[in-house]
């Protein structure tokens, strides 16, 4: 069988690694276009895992590559939803100052809002609260309008469609990718299936991004730690919540802490819990692989990571199996909510790049290095951002490639 030869390789087939196929696929000069996937099926990971929650760029550090490609990637992703027909909800989301000690940086969460942007924050009281959300506690809250949901796995698969339609791409599922191998202009990538070679690579492979960046020969300074997130569906009287209530986010620990989503198909997602994950693509608690933990665990990182936030890191394991401790924190935005209401839901794993301190990387990562752009970080809002991403990416493609894209 002859070698598929193509300009471009995409390796991954998430959203992010298909809006980047994408944008270079709409550039209309920058030759083939092949996304490699392993899985069978696009979209498997963290794009079918997530909660679909269109973000509006709260919380992320003003100037940041986060900050600009989630308020530009909201646009262009509604835009695209709109042509294509895709289901999507803009519902806006409370974010909730359960008692007066939080005001303060429910304060700070509004100024950084506005720094990145957004437009219609508004600070509401206990009333205003409860015409919003009638079941919703807490004394302040600040109402985000921007935020929605929506299907993302329709999203990757649209632009899965709109990839092939152009003479010479390809996808090709169920292809793991095991090497590569320089071969003059090209590089031929190694595959469990057969060889495939491209003159330039783009490497989106989220959860497996820092492993295929070593494979081509990267001197790489961080490592994907995977952390799981539990959801609990509300499953009785879940009509109570209309649309996202969060807690105001506490900035001594790294993630956002327990929400309530109503995803696009009307089902109330609380959670999640951040744990550590033995298993790179484990999507259950008690989930283990030798290789992914011996490849965490012997990352000095993550250790320190570790000692840091010890006290947060046995909380959210507690959590993990004990639905009454999440309950408790429930009940802090929707006091009404009660055990016998939820019953266990979906699980995602996040891909966090951590460097050797054991600080989380905050903003999206990319590196060059000879014919390859590597993606080494791309946590949320990468699915909000991710035609934002692509575009950016097209852009370092020309410029680094040198191609007229």
């Amino acid at each position: 069988m002859q070698q598929p030869q193509f300009d471009v390789a995409v390796i991954g087939g998430g959203i992010v690694g298909l809006a980047c196929a994408y944008a270079i696929c709409e550039s209309g000069s920058a030759g083939t276009v092949v996304v490699i996937e392993k899985e069978d099926r696009l979209a498997f990971h963290q794009t079918g895992h997530n909660s679909g929650v269109i973000h509006s760029g709260l919380y992320y550090q003003p100037g940041s590559m986060k900050a600009r490609t989630c308020a530009r990637g909201r646009q262009l992703l509604l835009e695209f939803a709109q042509k294509h027909n895709i289901r999507h909800r803009i519902c806006g989301k409370l974010v909730v100052a359960a008692d007066e000690g939080q005001i303060a940086r429910l304060e700070q969460v509004q100024r950084n809002g506005i720094a990145n942007g957004l437009t219609g924050l508004e600070r509401i009281d206990a009333p205003r609260i409860r015409q919003i959300e009638p079941f919703c506690g807490g004394v302040e809250a600040l109402y985000v309008p921007q935020t929605g949901v929506i299907d993302f796995v329709a999203v990757a698969e649209k632009l899965a469609e709109l990839i092939r339609q152009r003479s010479g791409n390809r996808i090709f599922t169920s292809h793991c990718v095991c090497g590569f191998k320089s071969n003059g202009s090209t590089t031929n990538i190694i595959t469990d299936k057969q060889n495939i070679s491209a003159r330039y690579i783009i490497n989106c492979a989220g959860l497996q991004s820092d492993r295929i960046a070593r494979l081509a020969g990267l001197s790489c300074d961080v490592r994907i730690i995977p952390f799981r997130g539990d959801y609990l569906e509300l499953y009785k009287d879940a009509e109570r919540i209309k649309g996202l209530v969060y807690p105001v986010p506490d900035p001594a620990f790294p993630f956002l802490g327990v929400h309530l989503t109503r995803n696009i198909d009307g089902q109330v997602e609380c959670g999640p819990s951040a744990v550590f994950s033995f298993k790179r693509e484990g999507y259950s608690k008690t989930a283990f692989s030798l290789r992914d933990s011996f490849n965490s665990l012997s990352f000095l990182g993550t250790w320190r990571l570790f000692l840091r936030h010890w006290r947060f890191g046995l909380g959210e394991y507690t959590r993990a199996f004990c639905k009454r401790l999440v309950v408790r924190q429930l009940c802090r935005l929707v006091p009404s909510i009660s055990a016998d209401q939820l019953r266990p839901g979906k699980s995602g794993v996040r891909a966090q790049a951590l460097d050797r301190e054991g600080n989380l990387i905050d903003d999206f990562r990319v590196q060059t290095a000879d014919n390859m752009i590597h993606v080494l970080n791309a946590p949320s809002p990468a699915a909000t951002a991710s035609l934002a991403i692509g575009d950016s990416i097209r852009q370092i493609a020309a410029e680094y490639f040198n191609l007229r894209v």
